[in-house]
């Protein structure tokens, strides 16, 4: 019978429960997000990018920041405001080195409006469904071109 482990003194909900690179991750996305905000009140390309996730590299070297949004140009503007933004990190984050921060669209949000875009198509094909929304075995049918 294997017995469960807690570490000294700490609650098994604490921070001994959850890792540290994602501690990292939700601490530089909160940064991120609201200096990225400061920044879009005078950079127009930032103005609607929002921050989705960050992914810490093991040795916290590197950042890989993933966002949606994308105006154009966003990018372009991010990597100008790169170093900028690293201070900032670095200002408020006690860490033995700041990541090095990458830019990069998140690809579950593009995932996400191909699939988006699909059911647009389809249901484009279906306006003439009957208001139930449920196409009737007339309207099947009508789509494989029987009588």
């Amino acid at each position: 019978m294997a017995s469960r482990r807690q570490g000294r003194g700490r609650s098994a909900g604490g921070a001994a429960g959850y890792p540290r690179s994602l501690r990292v991750n939700a601490l530089l996305r909160e940064i991120l997000a609201e200096r990225i905000e400061r920044l879009a009140d005078g950079d127009e390309r930032l103005r609607m990018v929002t921050i989705t996730s960050v992914d810490t590299a093991a040795d916290l070297q590197g950042a890989t920041v993933y966002l949606d949004g994308l105006a154009e140009g966003a990018v372009e503007a991010l990597e100008e405001h790169r170093t900028q933004l690293q201070r900032e990190v670095g200002r408020q984050v006690r860490m033995k080195r700041t990541p090095k921060l990458r830019f990069e669209a998140d690809p579950a949000v593009l995932a996400g409006e191909r699939i988006e875009a699909a059911l647009r198509r389809l249901s484009g094909a279906g306006e003439s469904l009957p208001p139930g929304g449920e196409p009737t075995h007339d309207d099947a049918r009508a789509a494989r071109g029987g009588a």
